[in-house]
Protein backbone atom coordinates (compact mmCIF):
# COMPACT_ATOMS: atom_id res chain seq x y z
CA UNK A 1 0.00 0.00 0.00
CA UNK A 2 1.07 3.55 -0.70
CA UNK A 3 0.20 6.31 1.80
CA UNK A 4 -0.05 9.95 0.71
CA UNK A 5 -0.59 12.62 3.39
CA UNK A 6 -3.64 14.72 2.55
CA UNK A 7 -3.31 17.43 5.13
CA UNK A 8 -1.37 18.73 8.10
CA UNK A 9 -0.91 17.12 11.48
CA UNK A 10 -4.14 17.07 13.47
CA UNK A 11 -5.01 17.50 17.09
CA UNK A 12 -8.21 17.04 19.02
CA UNK A 13 -9.72 19.38 21.58
CA UNK A 14 -12.10 18.94 24.49
CA UNK A 15 -14.34 22.00 24.52
CA UNK A 16 -17.28 23.39 26.44
CA UNK A 17 -19.16 26.65 26.69
CA UNK A 18 -18.42 29.23 29.39
CA UNK A 19 -21.90 28.46 30.79
CA UNK A 20 -20.97 24.79 31.11
CA UNK A 21 -18.02 25.71 33.31
CA UNK A 22 -20.23 27.88 35.51
CA UNK A 23 -22.11 24.68 36.40
CA UNK A 24 -19.21 22.18 36.41
CA UNK A 25 -15.54 22.45 37.44
CA UNK A 26 -12.96 22.15 34.69
CA UNK A 27 -11.68 18.58 34.42
CA UNK A 28 -8.03 18.11 35.34
CA UNK A 29 -7.65 14.53 34.07
CA UNK A 30 -9.65 12.53 31.54
CA UNK A 31 -11.14 10.51 34.41
CA UNK A 32 -12.87 13.71 35.60
CA UNK A 33 -15.09 13.53 32.51
CA UNK A 34 -17.32 11.07 34.37
CA UNK A 35 -18.60 14.10 36.32
CA UNK A 36 -19.57 16.01 33.14
CA UNK A 37 -22.32 15.67 30.58
CA UNK A 38 -20.51 14.93 27.32
CA UNK A 39 -21.67 14.92 23.74
CA UNK A 40 -21.11 11.43 22.42
CA UNK A 41 -20.24 10.56 18.83
CA UNK A 42 -21.83 7.53 17.17
CA UNK A 43 -20.36 6.01 14.02
CA UNK A 44 -22.64 4.89 11.20
CA UNK A 45 -22.02 1.31 12.40
CA UNK A 46 -23.74 2.18 15.68
CA UNK A 47 -20.62 2.02 17.86
CA UNK A 48 -19.71 4.94 20.10
CA UNK A 49 -16.38 6.70 19.88
CA UNK A 50 -14.30 6.30 23.03
CA UNK A 51 -12.41 9.55 23.66
CA UNK A 52 -8.66 8.99 23.28
CA UNK A 53 -5.99 10.70 25.36
CA UNK A 54 -2.23 10.49 25.77
CA UNK A 55 0.26 12.22 28.03
CA UNK A 56 3.75 11.22 29.10
CA UNK A 57 3.44 7.78 27.57
CA UNK A 58 0.11 7.10 29.27
CA UNK A 59 -2.66 6.29 26.81
CA UNK A 60 -6.31 6.29 27.85
CA UNK A 61 -9.64 5.62 26.22
CA UNK A 62 -12.62 6.99 28.09
CA UNK A 63 -16.22 6.07 27.34
CA UNK A 64 -18.08 9.24 28.20
CA UNK A 65 -21.76 9.61 29.04
CA UNK A 66 -24.12 12.42 28.33
CA UNK A 67 -27.55 13.59 27.30
CA UNK A 68 -26.76 13.88 23.60
CA UNK A 69 -25.39 11.47 20.99
CA UNK A 70 -24.68 12.74 17.50
CA UNK A 71 -23.02 11.58 14.31
CA UNK A 72 -21.98 14.96 12.89
CA UNK A 73 -19.02 17.01 14.12
CA UNK A 74 -20.54 20.36 13.09
CA UNK A 75 -23.65 19.67 15.13
CA UNK A 76 -21.52 18.47 18.05
CA UNK A 77 -19.63 21.77 18.00
CA UNK A 78 -22.88 23.75 17.90
CA UNK A 79 -24.26 21.70 20.79
CA UNK A 80 -21.14 22.43 22.88
CA UNK A 81 -21.41 26.15 22.09
CA UNK A 82 -25.05 26.04 23.22
CA UNK A 83 -24.14 24.42 26.55
CA UNK A 84 -25.23 20.80 25.95
CA UNK A 85 -21.97 19.40 27.30
CA UNK A 86 -18.34 18.84 26.49
CA UNK A 87 -17.37 17.84 22.96
CA UNK A 88 -14.37 16.00 21.51
CA UNK A 89 -13.64 17.72 18.19
CA UNK A 90 -10.77 18.60 15.89
CA UNK A 91 -8.80 21.59 17.19
CA UNK A 92 -8.87 23.44 13.85
CA UNK A 93 -12.63 23.01 13.66
CA UNK A 94 -13.13 24.57 17.10
CA UNK A 95 -10.58 27.37 16.66
CA UNK A 96 -12.98 30.17 15.65
CA UNK A 97 -15.24 29.51 18.66
CA UNK A 98 -12.21 29.26 20.96
CA UNK A 99 -10.81 32.55 19.68
CA UNK A 100 -14.07 34.45 20.16
CA UNK A 101 -14.73 32.97 23.62
CA UNK A 102 -17.80 30.89 22.75
CA UNK A 103 -15.84 27.78 23.78
CA UNK A 104 -13.24 27.01 26.41
CA UNK A 105 -10.68 24.26 25.95
CA UNK A 106 -9.78 21.79 28.70
CA UNK A 107 -7.39 18.84 29.04
CA UNK A 108 -5.15 20.35 26.35
CA UNK A 109 -2.09 18.58 27.74
CA UNK A 110 -3.87 15.24 27.20
CA UNK A 111 -4.54 15.89 23.48
CA UNK A 112 -1.38 15.14 21.47
CA UNK A 113 -0.85 15.74 17.78
CA UNK A 114 -1.15 12.85 15.38
CA UNK A 115 0.10 12.62 11.80
CA UNK A 116 -3.20 13.57 10.17
CA UNK A 117 -5.10 12.00 7.33
CA UNK A 118 -3.67 9.85 4.56
CA UNK A 119 -4.93 8.54 1.26
CA UNK A 120 -4.10 4.85 0.92
CA UNK A 121 -4.04 3.06 -2.40
CA UNK A 122 -2.58 -0.21 -3.68
CA UNK A 123 0.90 -0.17 -5.13
CA UNK A 124 0.28 -0.88 -8.80
CA UNK A 125 2.13 0.09 -11.91
CA UNK A 126 -1.06 0.76 -13.85
CA UNK A 127 -3.33 2.97 -11.71
CA UNK A 128 -6.65 4.01 -13.19
CA UNK A 129 -6.35 7.46 -14.79
CA UNK A 130 -8.92 9.03 -12.47
CA UNK A 131 -7.12 7.76 -9.36
CA UNK A 132 -3.75 8.97 -10.70
CA UNK A 133 -5.25 12.43 -11.37
CA UNK A 134 -6.76 12.54 -7.87
CA UNK A 135 -3.48 11.52 -6.21
CA UNK A 136 -1.60 14.20 -8.17
CA UNK A 137 -4.21 16.79 -7.16
CA UNK A 138 -4.00 15.82 -3.48
CA UNK A 139 -0.20 15.95 -3.49
CA UNK A 140 -0.20 19.39 -5.16
CA UNK A 141 -2.84 20.77 -2.79
CA UNK A 142 -1.02 19.42 0.28
CA UNK A 143 2.25 20.97 -0.94
CA UNK A 144 0.47 24.29 -1.54
CA UNK A 145 -0.93 24.33 2.01
CA UNK A 146 2.45 23.57 3.59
Amino acid sequence: MIAVPIGPRQRTAIVGSPEHFQRFPKPVTPHDLTDHPCIRYRFASGTYYRWEFERGGIELEIEVQGPLTLGDLDIMLDAAINGSGLAFVFEDHALPALENGRLIRVLEDWCPYYPGFFLYYPSRRQLPTALRAFIDFVKAETARQS
